[in-house]
């Protein structure tokens, strides 16, 4: 049992580092492990940690989502400010 919650711990913290693939991975490997199994000692904690990595999940898919429609449509509109940001530049006109 402990190496399940040293495993879930380590990776909470990792995805503030700014990589919600980590998060996922926290949601999908443990959910059982949280919800799901009988009661353990440390079921608390990694179910404390799966929820706010769903949670930071979530919330980094809402703001890339958002990003992502908010840059689409108005990349036009800003000319070569919205050019300078793009990897690619789209051809054709908008």
């Amino acid at each position: 049992m402990e190496r399940r919650f040293v495993l879930c711990s380590g990776c909470s913290p990792g995805g503030f580092a700014l990589l919600p693939f980590l998060w996922l991975v926290n949601v999908v490997w443990f959910f059982q492990e949280a919800f799901l199994k009988p009661p353990f000692t440390e079921q608390l904690q990694i179910r404390k940690y799966v929820r706010w990595s769903a949670v930071g999940l979530l919330l980094w898919i809402a703001a890339l989502t958002t990003w992502i429609t908010v840059y689409q449509t108005f990349r036009p509109e800003w000319g070569a400010v919205g050019d300078y940001i793009s990897f690619t530049i789209p051809l054709g006109i908008p």
